[in-house]
């Protein structure tokens, strides 16, 4: 789930993260308040879950409050990217004197958290790792042991960081870490993090990830998620406990199992397919789940088979096959259907299906190429 710049700056300032003065509204009218009460300059900042945003013209300088209400004005008019902007943030401006990027990941090699910095901030950090990628600083975090103030100074003298700064750099860093853990995020970034020319580090951008599946702990940042941003499919899918991401091509996917599902995509992209998405129902799955998830699947256009792939251990074949049967019914799909379904009680589904003339396959290989097959005597026919 990705936050807001505005959000992840509030969450950042609880931590004792410096941010600008500043604050998000809706109208035009609120953004010339705001620039009053900060009074001199001020940046309008579209907010939108894409990258791009100052290219795309929704970051601009406004000199006074009047300029602020015209930019405002202009900007929440915009479309970015497809997506409307529906807020803009109004922060005071800052005189910057050197920009750093400062940023919290996981590093799956070393399975620890990795905190990373470079003097070579306002710029893309994998932009910085292509072309430069000595000018990136890394610190593993022991997950137990917290980021230490070592650490922190090893990296404020890897980024050459002027030393009067070395005391507010390590209450950021460790500001960082701490949001990085209590929120259980996959991201926790600060990109620029500016020393300004009065010599004020200040986070004057911020980006957070944060870990799905550990939002049952978070109730309060769940709120925060912004719709806009997101697949229709994706939200509908996750109403019903669905595990689903759309991809770009023309094979749909249902598969009970996550590592399965990964497999059933490989196998369609070895034999020339392109899977349009990841769907993993879960392992006890009822009829009602699996018509949801044939519904969302035929909801993208692109979509010219499905295949389906079920292992029957805790979920029941003839159970998925009822299911699929009451999504046909409802849906009325126009494209064909391959099934394999092994394990407990695949007999009784393979019979429901085959008596509604459905495509079955006793093995994944076998499901795949006739999957592929299908896709190639659908588009052969238009």
């Amino acid at each position: 789930m990705k936050l807001h710049e505005y959000q992840s700056k509030q969450i950042f300032s609880r931590y004792g993260i410096p941010i600008p003065k500043g604050r998000v509204t809706t109208t035009a009218e609120e953004a010339r308040n705001i620039a009053t009460e900060i009074g001199g300059r001020v940046v309008i900042k579209s907010q939108v879950l894409v990258g791009g945003r100052g290219k795309a013209g929704g970051i601009r300088v406004a000199k006074d409050p009047h300029e602020a209400e015209e930019i405002a004005t202009h900007i929440l008019a915009m479309e970015i990217k497809g997506l409307p902007v529906r807020k803009v943030l109004v922060d005071e401006a800052a005189n910057i004197s050197k920009e750093i990027y400062l940023g919290i990941t996981n590093d799956r090699a070393a399975r620890k958290p990795v905190m990373m910095a470079s003097s070579a901030g306002g710029v893309e950090i994998e932009e910085v790792a292509r072309t430069t990628p000595e000018n990136i600083i890394k610190e593993h975090i022991d997950p137990l042991l917290g980021l230490k103030d070592y650490q922190a100074r090893d990296i404020a003298i890897g980024i050459d960081l002027p030393k009067q700064h070395w005391k507010i750099f390590n209450q950021i860093a460790n500001g960082l870490w701490h949001v990085y853990q209590d929120c259980d995020a996959t991201l926790a970034e600060i990109n620029p993090l500016v020393i300004t020319e009065d010599n004020r580090l200040i986070a004057l951008d911020g980006k957070m990830l944060l870990d799905d599946n550990a939002l049952f702990r978070h109730p309060d940042l769940s709120e925060l998620r912004d719709l806009d941003g997101e697949a229709p499919s994706e939200i509908e899918a996750r109403k019903y406990g669905l595990s689903f991401i759309k991809l770009d091509g023309n094979i749909g996917c249902m598969v009970n199992g996550a590592g399965l599902a990964m497999t059933t995509m490989d196998i369609i992209k070895l034999f020339g397919g392109e899977p349009a998405n990841f769907l993993d129902i879960g392992g006890g799955a009822g009829s009602d789940k699996v018509t949801a998830a044939m519904k969302i699947i035929l909801t993208d256009p692109k979509v010219k088979t499905v295949l389906f792939n079920i292992f029957g251990g805790i979920t029941r074949c003839d159970e998925v096959a009822r299911g699929i049967l009451v999504a046909i019914a409802e849906v009325k799909p126009k494209v064909p259907m391959v099934v394999r379904l092994v394990g407990t009680n695949a007999e009784e589904g393979r019979k429901l299906l085959s008596d509604a003339n459905m495509i079955t396959a006793d093995t994944l290989a076998d499901a795949a190429q006739k999957a592929v097959t299908a896709v190639k005597t659908v588009k052969a026919g238009r």
